[in-house]
């Protein structure tokens, strides 16, 4: 099953470990991907700069020296590639509006050219949403609040307020929308932060992260995504905390006991156990862990990605089972974060066509909730505390809790603790907390971004309907017949109320399984 945590499972003896996937080797060959070009030269809406992230900053170990800024290479947040959606997500007859790192952003597809397009979400007249438009007839990015349009480069080419013999306004250089390079790779919309004219061609020198098993037409691959109120360093903590999976997921994922922890006498019924792991190659870039079985690789700022150890041909010279999770996680705004995953398999293919998309994601949204509110709480505490006491606030003295090490370093000695917004973040403090209901909500963050969970919710709501109706419809019948002599038998009559009973039963039933599917589902872990 395509679960966001499966990758948190610890490698076994004799089964394949499900960690995050190794960047694409120097001589894979990547596909064709195009750039998506900037718009004529144009007055640049604020240009992006660094702020100060949520929280406070991290205080090295007490043990080590705060690293040299001279010996230390400081991560730039602006000269990344940032996933905005998968594409099978993102509707072509509409604008979808995102925010990405602080900026808001409009992904529109562009059918004069076949190309989608990254747009500032603001329209240069009155600054209204471009997100909330439309694509008008002729393929073009019309603004909902005064109709003016603009073309794929960002240029308007129509303002109905203009006089046709009038100056040519919507020529001037004001009436362009900033334009952000962009590309589809491995079937996700991809785009740099950055609209100035020297970015223009930043595909040449750099690319986002590639997995050549996405492309692989012998590969599956099943995406997901939503939003949870929790800020990008704590998602990133929770995604490399393999040693809460047993407990903090318990009854939604399969664990198992490992026999090879030496001396150990007591076993508690979550198979809790000792993780060991290396890092390896840790720099701006990221690092690598290795573990038992497998490795996972961080490519920062938002690439997870992991790989078992088995290798990818078997004994035979055939195929053999191959699986892999990649996870994006994507700064929005202080407090709050995306998740993107994909994870793609050679094996049980006939899963992959027989379950929906959209039951993947109830699951996998499940296993979303039993850690939403812990991080929720966990990230406000780190707050209060101060992240400069982060290793005295928190004691993580085994090897389980190496990546989060790993990686708190890494956004110590590269980022002071700080996300590199693109746009000004006011008093740069984390929203207030937020009860069950707005954590596990499950409409806005994920269901009215998801196209297979948006249908299969417009189809079971049309059901629940239908039910009502029949149900309705035969006691209505019964009601009719009750006079005549169409209906003389109990049995009939009774055949006939099982069934107006069985039609009321299912839409009720449906109705629940729609809200705790589709809207809220409270978890309490007390209980699991």
């Amino acid at each position: 099953m395509e679960l966001l945590s499966l990758h948190f499972l610890h490698p076994r003896t004799g089964r394949p470990s499900l960690p995050l996937a190794a960047a694409a080797p120097s001589n894979t060959r990547r596909p064709q991907s195009r750039t998506y070009l900037l718009a004529p030269p144009r007055r640049t809406r604020g240009a992006p700069r660094l702020s100060v992230s949520a929280v406070a900053a991290e205080k090295p170990r007490a043990e080590e020296a705060p690293p040299s800024p001279s010996k230390t290479e400081a991560f730039d947040w602006l000269d990344q590639w940032y996933p905005i959606a998968p594409v099978c997500d993102l509707d072509p007859r509409a604008p979808h509006g995102k925010v990405v790192l602080g900026l808001s952003v409009v992904a529109w597809y562009d059918r004069g050219a076949g190309e989608w397009r990254v747009f500032e979400d603001a329209c240069p007249h009155r600054l209204a949403p471009l997100s909330q438009g439309r694509i008008d007839g002729k393929g073009r990015l019309q603004c909902a609040y005064h109709g003016w349009c603009f073309d794929g480069a960002g240029a308007c080419a129509f303002i109905p307020q203009a006089p046709a013999l009038g100056p040519p306004v919507h020529e001037n250089r004001r009436a362009c929308v900033a334009s952000y390079p962009c590309v589809v790779q491995n079937n996700i919309l991809w785009f740099y932060p950055r609209t100035e004219a020297e970015h223009r061609d930043v595909l040449r020198r750099k690319r986002p992260p590639y997995f050549a098993e996405i492309d692989d037409p012998s590969y599956f691959t099943t995406f997901g995504m939503r939003d949870v109120s929790v800020g990008y360093d704590v998602a990133v903590d929770n995604i490399f905390d393999i040693a809460h999976v047993p407990y903090a997921h318990k009854g939604l994922l399969p664990y198992f006991r490992d026999e090879e922890d030496p001396g150990r006498v007591e076993h508690d019924q979550e198979c809790g156990e000792p993780i060991k792991m290396e890092i390896e190659h840790a720099d701006v870039h990221g690092f690598l862990s290795k573990m038992k079985g497998g490795s996972i690789r961080f490519v920062a700022p938002c690439t997870f990605h992991g790989t078992p150890a088995s290798t990818k041909v078997a004994a035979g010279g055939e195929a053999a089972v191959w699986f892999m999770l990649v996870a994006l996680i994507i700064p929005v705004a202080p407090g709050r974060s995306r998740v993107i995953w994909a994870f793609p398999r050679n094996a049980g293919v006939w899963l992959h066509k027989l379950i929906p998309r959209w039951f993947f994601h109830s699951v996998t949204n499940r296993v979303i909730d039993s850690d939403v509110c812990l991080m929720h709480v966990e990230e406000r505490k780190f707050a209060a505390a101060g992240l400069e006491n982060w290793h005295r606030s928190c004691y993580v003295p085994t090897s389980s809790d190496g990546m989060v090490v790993a990686f708190r370093d890494w956004f110590r000695k590269h980022c002071n603790h700080q996300v590199g917004w693109g746009a000004p973040q006011p008093d740069h403090q984390l929203p207030p907390s937020s009860t069950k209901d707005h954590l596990l909500e499950r409409y806005w963050s994920h269901v009215a971004q998801c196209t297979s969970c948006s249908a299969a919710l417009r189809s079971m709501r049309l059901l629940e309907v239908a039910l009502q109706v029949m149900s309705v419809s035969v006691i209505g019948s019964l009601a009719v017949a009750k006079g005549s002599s169409l209906l003389t038998s109990v049995v009939q009559r009774a055949v006939v109320v099982t069934a107006a009973v069985l039609c009321f039963m299912a839409s009720r039933w449906l109705a629940t399984y729609i809200e705790k599917n589709f809207y809220f589902q409270d978890f309490i872990h007390s209980y699991n």
